[in-house]
C-alpha cells in the first residue's frame, strides 16, 4: 500500500471533490471482475471515487483496506459509503502518450485582400 504526504492527500481530496463514482459495490462484496473494473479505472484515471451499499461500519472499513492492499493504492479518504483512492500511472504509460502526441506547425493566417495602395 502506498503512503502520502498531507499536502499530497490533500491536494487529492480536493481534485476528488468533483469526481462521480467509478465503481459501486454491493452487499455481495469484492469479487474478481470488480478487483479488475477498480484497476481498469485505476490505470486510466490514477484518482477514483467509489461507493459501497454495505451498511456495517467496521465491514466498509475491512473493505477500504482490503480494495488498497491488493490494488496497490493509497488510501485517500473515506466518508461513509464513499471510498477515495489513489495510484499513479505506470512511467511507461505516462512516457509513451507523451511521445506519441506530434501536430502540425500553423500557418500565418494571411488576409485575402492586400491593403497597399
Amino acid at each position: 500500500m502506498l503512503t502520502l504526504t498531507i499536502t499530497h492527500r490533500r491536494e487529492l481530496k480536493a481534485q476528488a471533490h468533483a469526481l462521480n463514482p467509478v465503481v459501486m459495490i454491493g452487499k455481495t462484496g469484492l469479487s474478481p471482475s470488480v478487483i479488475a473494473e477498480l484497476d481498469r479505472g485505476l490505470l486510466s484515471h490514477e484518482l477514483i471515487k467509489i461507493k459501497a451499499q454495505i451498511d456495517d461500519r467496521t465491514a466498509r472499513n475491512a473493505l477500504f483496506e482490503e480494495i488498497c492492499q491488493q490494488l496497490g493504492a493509497a488510501p485517500v479518504q473515506h466518508i461513509g459509503k464513499i471510498f477515495i483512492i489513489y495510484r499513479p500511472k505506470p512511467e511507461e504509460t505516462e512516457k509513451k502518450s507523451v511521445h506519441t502526441i506530434h501536430r502540425k506547425k500553423r500557418e500565418a493566417f494571411r488576409a485575402k485582400r492586400s491593403f497597399q495602395n
